[in-house]
């Protein structure tokens, strides 16, 4: 019966005997039959690669006879040419395909400096092409320079490849916040140039034991700006992506209602699909609000101010006749700064900008009669003035304290108890009569003499320091000193945690080798690298030291406007940025019109809401009439015939146009 039994074969651990390969002869070419690398015979004639067990006379007789039955009689020598000429073709086959891999390389790299920079796209075919061809013509050859002509580097090129590395990006980003065990978020709505709602986000995790952070994306805002519209674009990023909340600990935004509402902001939508959520309301604005409210004698200087700033900066003419002033009179600025509420160091920098040219100042509104050139003649209201730009230096200070990448609570929250304990030090010091720690305050006392009684500048500053020590206690109530022991953790204790956690702190103080790692290690790396050794401790720490503390990167990350001359952004990148993105979003003439209006901000704006309607009548026009206004490359022919032909117009009185004529000129010996 065995015989009708079907054995199985016992498993056994050897490996499987090795496919014997074919070799080979180099008679196999009178069949028409080469070898490749692989030791597969290939036909010399079609190129056809066939297996190695074909590898025997009868079947490459078989392959020629049946495939190319009319060379089957053709000599040795035929075959031989046939296998120069595809060799041959192999190699220009091999070359024609290093140089497209080469081109799409090149024109990766190029597509990425260009969306690095912000340049419009069609830089890339009018400027940077041409101009590598003639520096490789050059310096190396005209065969070079051809050899460039071949990467394609078109306007809609650039933009797939900046799309392509962006989907790239946004895809390994995604993969590396899911393997991070928390996150983080930071978020923020503004509005761009072009009057769009946009919602810019940043995510923190962790990766490779370090703490990371990133754009995550940026939507625009489609119709409502509330709570509820922004938690819905959010929630579509994060199920869409596969992101899991529950895994989300910190969430940070400024205080405005529709992120701070009760039922329906934005904190309380996602802390009911984020149970771990710990809401920060950005240090940096509540920074800016506990220091926005003054006394009366304060708040009435830095108002008449502004408006001595405005009176001078707003008109075009006297913005120009001013510069023309200081030149003169060989002072260290020329311009005045204007005073813009939602700008964080603006009172600062307006203030000292003000004190420092409060002479010239005052001969400008002299000789305009205004009536605001006695408040620079009053000893008591510039004392006042000289305070304010102390004080906002100060604030100033701490404010830019408070921005910058890689920050945390804790950080944050030790700047903000410092400056309040100077606080404490400065009212008691200004409460006796001694102002050293204001320098500008100090000196103009000094510089005024023993004539002027400033006790009530005193009184009023000492009330003001008083009134911004409860507003940054008011705004400022988080008590992180609790967390002592991760700032360090070999020095201070936590008597609130749970035994087992106190015994892991205790493990860890005892270890030498930490102790050496803790000082040079950033504070989030060291918690990061013991993830695996301590993960009680380390869970506590990363969910303390993981959430963002500012709103500062959505800040920077918006995008810049022109605002004339010192602007941060050029008149030339301005141009080009708004005209790449006129372009991509197909606007109508009256739509470009308002969008390129809409892109202007401070002097800019101004002249050109200023000018006759023909000026900014058409986006071309505003293009001409900035470039007219703020161009370094105005012809001196083209000044000297403006000064020449300048009238005095119907309805002009007389001194108008002699500051006219005088602004000419300035223009002309500049």
């Amino acid at each position: 019966m065995e015989k009708f039994l079907v054995r199985t074969n016992k498993p056994t651990d050897a490996p499987p005997a090795a496919k014997k390969l074919r070799r080979y002869d180099e008679a196999y070419l009178q069949f028409g039959f080469t070898v490749t690398a692989d030791l597969r015979p290939q036909c010399v004639v079609c190129a056809e690669v066939l297996a190695n067990d074909s590898m025997k006379p009868c079947k490459l007789k078989r392959h020629l006879e049946t495939k190319h039955p009319g060379i089957k009689n053709k000599p040795a020598e035929y075959f031989k040419r046939k296998l120069d000429g595809l060799h041959q073709q192999q190699a220009t086959i091999s070359v024609h395909s290093t140089v497209s891999k080469q081109c799409l390389e090149a024109s990766y790299v190029v597509a990425k400096r260009i969306g690095k920079l912000g340049k419009p796209h069609t830089i890339a075919e009018t400027l940077i092409l041409p101009a590598a061809q003639d520096m490789c013509r050059i310096m190396i050859g005209d065969s070079a320079a051809a050899k460039l002509g071949a990467v394609p580097l078109s306007n809609d090129t650039v933009a797939r490849r900046i799309v392509d590395m962006s989907n790239d990006i946004r895809e390994q980003l995604i993969e590396f916040v899911k393997k991070s065990p928390y996150y983080a978020l930071q978020l923020d709505e503004s509005t761009d140039i072009a009057g769009q709602a946009q919602l810019l986000t940043y995510v923190r995790y962790l990766r490779d034991k370090a703490i990371e952070e990133d754009v995550l994306f940026c939507r625009p805002l489609q119709l409502h700006t509330t709570g509820e519209a922004i938690f819905n674009v959010l929630n579509i990023f994060i199920l869409e992506n596969g992101l899991a909340w529950d895994r989300c600990v910190g969430l940070c935004t400024d205080g405005a209602q529709a992120m701070t509402g009760r039922e329906r902001g934005l904190a309380a939508r996602v802390q009911q699909v984020a149970p771990l959520v710990k809401w920060t309301h950005c240090m940096v604005h509540r920074e800016a609000l506990a220091a926005k409210k003054m006394p009366v004698l304060f708040d009435s200087v830095l108002n008449q101010s502004v408006k001595m700033i405005n009176l001078i900066k707003s008109r075009p003419l006297n913005s120009r006749l001013f510069g023309v002033l200081c030149q003169e009179m060989g002072s260290g600025h020329e311009q005045l700064l204007l005073h813009t509420e939602v700008r964080w160091l603006s009172r600062g920098r307006v203030l000292q900008r003000l004190y420092e040219l409060r002479e010239e100042v005052k001969w400008f509104l002299t000789e305009i009669k205004s009536d605001l050139a006695k408040h620079l003649e009053d000893t008591m209201w510039l004392a006042s003035l000289s305070y304010l730009v102390d004080i906002f230096d100060r604030l100033n200070g701490l404010n830019l304290s408070l921005q910058g990448r890689g920050t945390h609570i804790l950080i944050l929250a030790d700047k903000v108890h410092a400056f309040t304990q100077k606080l404490d030090l400065w009212h008691g010091r200004i409460s006796q009569g001694n102002c050293d720690m204001f320098p500008s305050l100090a000196d103009f006392i000094t510089d005024a003499g023993t004539s002027h009684d400033f006790s009530s500048l005193f009184q009023s500053a000492s009330e003001h320091l008083s009134a911004m020590r409860k507003q940054f206690a008011t705004y400022f109530k988080e008590d992180y000193r609790s967390f002592a022991w991760v700032r360090d953790p070999f020095v201070c204790t936590a008597n609130e945690l749970s035994i087992d956690m106190q015994e892991q702190l205790i493990e860890l103080k005892s270890d030498s080798r930490l102790k050496e790692l803790f000082n040079p290690c950033p504070l989030s790396s060291f918690w990061a690298a013991l993830m695996q050794e301590y993960p009680e401790l380390c869970d506590v720490a990363m969910k303390i030291l993981l959430p963002f503390a500012s709103t500062y990167l959505c800040e920077a990350g918006f995008s810049k406007k022109y605002g004339g001359p010192g602007s941060e952004l050029s008149l030339t990148d301005w141009k080009a940025q708004v005209e790449n993105l006129a372009g991509l979003q197909g606007l109508s003439a009256s739509q470009k019109t308002q969008f390129v209006v809409n892109s202007l901000e401070g002097e800019a704006k101004r002249e050109v809401q200023a000018a006759p309607e023909a000026t900014r009548g058409t986006a071309q026009a505003i293009f001409d009439f900035q470039v007219g206004q703020y161009s370094d490359a105005t012809p001196v022919a083209v000044l000297r015939a403006q000064f020449f032909n300048c009238k005095q117009g119907p309805r002009q009185t007389l001194r108008a146009f002699a500051l006219r004529l005088r602004e000419q000129f300035a223009r002309l010996k500049g």
